[in-house]
């Protein structure tokens, strides 16, 4: 496969757990689902960077770690302003909700946010060592 259509079949991801996180009250099956398509989300950049580190392509392994530590960053600041936005109004706290649905993909749609917070930071890691 080739390398762009891995960035493609990402970039679909990203779109569909995006819009699944929007869906409500997910359980049974299709929260089940849910949390397959989210884990499958991170497929295409783990072979993506599986293929750089074999080429020695540096700078798809630095595009992979700086967009994992964006979604990292905007995560947690996403996370400490919805807390901190208790008192704002229901607007504010469903807005603030859904810029962290998006940033944060797919953390809210595979209702394990804690299992997509990791894979990031494996993400993270993975692209940030070096290999010898």
């Amino acid at each position: 496969m080739k390398t762009k259509h891995l960035y493609y079949i990402w970039a679909v991801m990203f779109v569909l757990c995006a819009v699944l996180g929007f869906v409500r009250d997910a359980r049974g099956a299709s929260g089940w689902g849910y949390t397959a398509v989210s884990l499958a989300f991170f497929l295409p950049p783990a072979a993506l960077l599986y293929r750089a580190r074999r080429e020695g392509d540096s700078r798809t392994v630095r595009m992979l770690r700086c967009l994992s530590a964006a979604s990292l960053g905007l995560s947690l600041l996403g996370l400490i302003v919805n807390v901190l936005s208790v008192r704002w109004g229901q607007a504010a706290g469903e807005i603030l909700h859904s810029v962290l649905t998006i940033v944060s993909t797919p953390m809210v749609a595979s209702g394990y946010w804690a299992l997509s917070l990791f894979l990031w930071a494996a993400l993270f890691l993975a692209a940030g060592t070096r290999s010898k």
